[in-house]
């Protein structure tokens, strides 16, 4: 990877500098100084996003001559940044890691020395690797009835390899020893199980490091029963924001909780915590994530020297005792946000009595095929649809609509579900229904393959009836299912 692209004259590498909303430009500011004391050449190029991009009506909340400066740097450090109520549209901080792909989330979590916790002395240190770019946050919603909302999960199997290849790839470079898959797939088999199905063919690349999966319900228990069990823990998008977030309360809360956006092209740097806007100017913020998340850049840009002496001095500056920050103390007595830096950049150069940085190596990226089917299925078969019908009818009625208007066509109704339990035919029993109802057809002839004309036709028959809203295909992959079934479907 060329990370000297967009270089500076004298050799010094660009970074673009995003100071964030709220508390942002105060943390920002603080992570510049100790760099800039530490020694290393950088050049800054200021550029903005988020809530006052948003004022200036730009629904994105990412301006044009951020993106530019982006697409030349590649490399961006960033404060948090806000997504105002009434007004702006998708988060920009999701907008950032979509448009350049940052498909990785790293979150790194680790015991802080004269942070009290009550996980305090049980050595916490340990990684979540968030899938970071789909799942539920493809943030693809639709309204399909006036009282029934739909989210699709989305998740890839080219988006799982790169995200637990990206996870044992770290286990290796920071000397770690075991990696945990995350996942659902005891009732998200298809989605949370593709994931689970990727790690345990890609963990076996990597004899030398421990693997396996653990369901995330558990993963949570685990994490506050023995959090020093975990090593790595990789995950998708929706549980790595949700476990990432347990895992810093865990050693004192966000404003300790660093993290890394890397792609393929483009990393994006920013601490975990939010804008805290009510903090703001006050000089009372705890910078130590946004000062971390900064540590992690440098590695990224391999100035690990450097990157060792910022952690070091932190450990130390916290491990002495003198520095308070508000979020741990109360903000009526914790250590101003400009003395914290200084302690830090005073203590340059010093090493913390107990404990201290782990020996880093060059984080090796995967490298996959750009081509967008990354998996082919040799053969492929149709044998029916799922239609989802809008109804007011009983799940009687409407069984009974509809075993009418296939009477003489080449389908069946198979079962009617409501909200994922089969509801028709009957089981005897009396689920409390909504007007959204998925009608499951199959072909009649159990070897043949469902044509769009087909389908087309049958989706006319029943819109002379009834309103729907979706279609899905029933799908078979080289011999395998692609669906899953309703609860109580044979």
């Amino acid at each position: 990877m060329d990370l000297n692209k967009g270089a500076a004259p004298e050799g010094k590498k660009t970074i673009t500098l995003i100071p964030g909303d709220g508390v942002g430009p105060e943390c920002i500011n603080a992570a510049r100084r100790i760099i800039d004391a530490a020694g290393v050449s950088l050049e800054w190029e200021e550029r903005q996003a988020g809530a006052g991009v948003f004022k200036l009506g730009i629904a994105s909340g990412v301006p044009r001559d951020t993106i530019e400066s982006i697409q030349k740097t590649r490399v961006v450090l960033k404060g948090p940044l806000e997504t105002p109520v009434g007004y702006g549209q998708k988060s920009a901080n999701v907008t950032l890691r979509k448009l350049f792909e940052t498909y990785a989330n790293i979150r790194p979590v680790r015991e802080m020395p004269g942070v009290v916790t009550p996980y305090s002395g049980r050595g916490i240190d340990l990684v979540v690797v968030r899938e970071n770019v789909e799942d539920l946050y493809a943030g693809i919603e639709h309204m399909q009835t006036p009282g029934v909302a739909q989210c699709l999960k989305l998740i890839s199997r080219k988006g799982c390899e790169k995200v637990v290849r990206v996870a044992f790839e770290l286990a290796r470079a920071e000397g770690r020893k075991r990696v945990h898959c995350a996942g659902k797939s005891n009732i998200m088999k298809l989605t949370e199980g593709l994931l689970k199905r990727t790690f345990e063919e890609v963990a076996m690349e990597y004899p030398d490091l421990e693997a396996g999966h653990i369901i995330v319900d558990n993963c949570a228990h685990q994490l506050v029963k023995k959090p020093e069990q975990f090593d790595v823990i990789v995950t998708t998008n929706m549980n790595g924001d949700i476990i990432s977030d347990l895992t810093s309360g865990l050693v004192g809360g966000l404003g300790f909780a660093p993290s890394a956006n890397i792609g393929s092209d483009v990393a994006i740097f920013e601490a975990v915590h939010g804008s805290a806007p009510k903090y703001a100017g006050k000089d009372l913020i705890n910078p130590t994530a946004v000062i971390l998340s900064a540590v992690m850049m440098l590695r990224y840009l391999g100035e690990f020297s450097a990157a060792a002496a910022i952690e070091q001095a932190v450990l130390v500056t916290l491990e002495e005792g003198k520095a308070r920050t508000g979020d741990v103390v109360g903000y009526d007595r914790g250590t101003p946000t400009s003395a914290y830096t200084d302690m830090i950049i005073a203590n340059l150069g010093r090493r913390p009595q107990n404990g201290g940085v782990r020996h880093y190596k060059p984080l090796r990226l995967p490298k996959l095929p750009a081509a967008p089917d990354l998996v082919r299925a040799a053969a492929r078969r149709v044998i029916g649809a799922d239609i989802f019908v809008e109804s007011s009818l009983s799940a009687e009625g409407l069984g009974s609509s509809l075993e009418q208007i296939v009477a003489e066509s080449p389908f069946r109704l198979k079962m009617i579900s409501n909200r994922g339990t089969k509801v028709y035919p009957s089981a005897g029993t009396s689920p409390d229904c909504v007007d959204h109802w998925r009608c499951r057809f199959v072909l009649r002839d159990e070897k043949g393959s469902l044509r769009d004309e087909q389908l087309l036709g049958l989706l006319a028959q029943i819109s002379a009836r009834h309103t729907w809203m979706h279609v899905e295909k029933l799908q078979e992959f080289d011999g395998e299912t692609g669906f899953t079934m309703a609860q109580g479907e044979d």
